[in-house]
């Protein structure tokens, strides 16, 4: 898949500097929120950890499989990543790390405020980087140079839209414990109807591997928050 060119910035060293971004962004705002507080570094590693092995086991089930007849199957295998995974993984590694400091309270409205932000910052890379495109053939006003459906500007702007929302549900004081489920539930459902708007491989039924994980997603985000239960993430 030839990546767009666009001229300002290398598409290679926005995506990098985008998601670094991401990241440290999300440390900076973790260990204000908890600084003097050990184990809560303990629990934002676990977070990083969980994510980076989620996204990595998520691309591979997803379409990491059709690399291996490509002259540069090891460099696509070895760099490609889901975001989804990486939610799944992440919301792992924090709870793995939560027994293992012994941390009984929530931690997932904290979550829900860093990750909308971080993804967001995450499709600017995509979009200068070239890659999660979206279909070609789109002739839509918002189509692309190429003629493509502007998936990562349509989900950088689903994120932005969800930051605004979990901070005012937070400042309301509600779904207090469950906003990070929230996320889930709706992030989830996007991208299950979105990946029909994406340029990536099918498995079955028209249905690609990410839509499945989207289902996944959707559905823990949809049991942690149903009514009559009280939330702890």
């Amino acid at each position: 898949m030839n990546a767009p060119q666009h001229t300002l910035i290398p598409g290679s060293l926005a995506y990098a500097l985008a998601m670094s971004g991401g990241i440290l962004i999300g440390a900076i705002a973790w260990h204000r929120r908890h600084r003097g507080r050990p184990e809560m570094l303990v629990i934002y590693i676990g977070a990083l950890v969980g994510a980076f092995a989620g996204a990595k086991l998520a691309y591979l089930f997803a379409e990491g499989w059709l690399d291996w007849p490509r002259v540069d199957r090891w460099l696509r295998i070895a760099t490609g990543k889901s975001v989804l995974g990486g939610l799944l993984g992440g919301y792992a590694g924090v709870e793995l790390a939560k027994k293992l400091v012994g941390h009984k309270t929530s931690t997932g409205d904290c979550f829900a405020l860093i990750v909308p932000l971080g993804l967001a910052l995450g499709r600017v890379g995509c979009f200068f980087h070239g890659c999660c495109v979206g279909k070609s053939g789109y002739a839509g006003v918002f189509a692309t140079r190429e003629g493509r459906w502007p998936a990562p500007m349509i989900e950088g702007a689903f994120q932005l839209t969800m930051l605004v929302l979990m901070f005012e549900l937070r400042r309301r004081g509600l779904l207090r414990d469950r906003l990070i489920f929230l996320y889930f539930a709706a992030y989830g459902l996007f991208r299950f109807l979105h990946e029909f708007m994406r340029e990536t491989p099918e498995m079955a039924w028209g249905i690609s591997g990410y839509q499945i994980i989207a289902l996944v997603l959707a559905g823990i985000g949809a049991w942690k928050i149903r009514p009559g239960r009280a939330g702890a993430g």
